[in-house]
């Protein structure tokens, strides 16, 4: 396990749900979709502090109630099940009773009280889940530890992502090394506060889930909440963490003296899973981050920055090479947030677009040249604050159309 160090959290390089002590995981396909596994579960040795947010569409799907209803109950989890194709979600009664079955099942399958475990559905709204074929997936479900279990839990998960999103990171607390890990899907329909995405956090920490729930809301905020792709919400998906206590380190409190340590570590997981959703997006050819300088506060550079990685003729330009800093500054001036129109600086990696909202000459061919690359950074400086944020998106391509026009086809 080769490990590439950031400070005091350590990413581990192919890091996974499995890095961290107690875990294991299983894909299988139970015939929810043609070929590809659509079902998968997650595992913990014991149970598990955990905590979850969700999406904020008010139509939030089946699952999400049987999960918030399980987390409820104790604060704990030890198995997650999950299956793609059917989102589950506007399905009614009958809707809510399949995922209370979903819930059932996998507690029979793997001996456990029916509150440890928690429900994901992810694919097309508004159709009933296959409960013969779900019921036979669960029965199937084997988890292990090996590298190709990760891949078949990876791979059901999936609706259409192009690629499998992982990551995992390590910290020393109390003198104890600390493991997390993640998966995660989504690749459209991503924008405000979680949306199509399902995002999984597992680590070894010893931590209460009222405190994990209180760490967990305050990272998402400045990661997956900062990630769009099309401005669209859907009505599943969440992202949840599951903390079993194997590492062995007193429990972690906001009182605890390496508390900003843990917060590090889940920032840097959460973030690596963000970014990685961001650059999957439908028909993207590149990674937009944006950075915000010199806001008024924190709050309103995050929510400048995802407003300008979310205009469509923004991601339309960057997706077509074209440096048109006009459409990022046209940006900035819909936002209601606190701006000096004549102290604005706009840069496109290292080249100066924009000085004090003079425009500056620049080279239009490197400029050219450094949007025709895979990751593209856009800088904003206000000068009126001293705000910071980031947010993460991608171009707007053709084929992000083809995509969604055929999406139940």
């Amino acid at each position: 396990m080769q490990l590439v160090k950031m400070d005091q959290v350590t990413e581990v390089e192919n890091g996974n749900i499995l890095t961290p002590k107690g875990f294991k995981t299983a894909g299988f396909h139970a015939g929810l979709r043609y070929s590809k596994k659509d079902m998968g579960v997650i595992f913990s040795e014991v149970p598990a502090a955990s905590a979850a947010v969700y999406t904020t569409n008010q139509f939030q799907a089946a699952p999400l109630k049987v999960t918030q209803d399980s987390i409820a109950q104790e604060g704990l989890l030890q198995a997650v099940i999950v299956n793609s194709a059917c989102a589950n979600a506007v399905t009614g009664e009958r809707g809510y009773q399949d995922a209370l079955k979903m819930r059932s099942l996998t507690a029979e399958k793997f001996s456990l009280k029916e509150s440890y475990v928690a429900v994901a559905s992810t694919g097309v709204i508004g159709e009933y889940l296959k409960m013969d074929k779900i019921s036979k997936g669960i029965n199937a479900l084997t988890p292990g530890n090996l590298e190709s279990d990760v891949e078949d839990f990876q791979t059901a998960i999936l609706t259409t992502d192009i690629v499998m999103k992982s990551c995992g990171y390590t910290a020393v607390i109390d003198g104890k090394t600390i493991y997390m890990g993640g998966a995660a899907k989504g690749s459209g329909m991503i924008h405000p506060n979680m949306a199509t995405m399902l995002g999984f956090l597992t680590t070894d920490a010893a931590i209460s889930s009222e405190h994990l729930s209180v760490a967990l809301k305050s990272v998402t905020n400045k990661t997956y909440n900062q990630i769009t792709v099309d401005g669209d919400t859907s009505t599943n998906d969440m992202v949840l963490i599951l903390a079993n206590g194997l590492a062995g380190n007193d429990s972690l409190t906001p009182d605890h003296p390496e508390w900003s340590t843990f917060l590090k570590l889940l920032t840097q997981a959460s973030e690596s899973l963000a970014k990685q959703i961001a650059k999957d997006g439908e028909g993207a050819t590149k990674l937009v981050e944006v950075e915000v300088l010199g806001a008024k506060d924190d709050e309103e550079a995050r929510f400048i920055a995802k407003q300008i990685v979310g205009s469509n003729l923004v991601k339309t330009a960057i997706f077509g090479a074209d440096a048109n800093w006009g459409r990022i500054i046209s940006s900035i001036g819909q936002t209601k947030s606190l701006i000096n129109p004549d102290t604005v600086d706009i840069t496109l990696g290292q080249i100066k677009m924009l000085e004090n909202s003079v425009p500056y000459e620049f080279p239009e061919d490197e400029a050219r040249e450094y949007l025709n690359q895979p990751f593209i950074t856009i800088g904003v400086h206000l000068h009126v604050g001293n705000g910071s944020g980031k947010a993460w998106g991608c171009d707007l391509s053709y084929d992000y159309v083809k995509i969604n026009a055929s999406y139940r086809t």
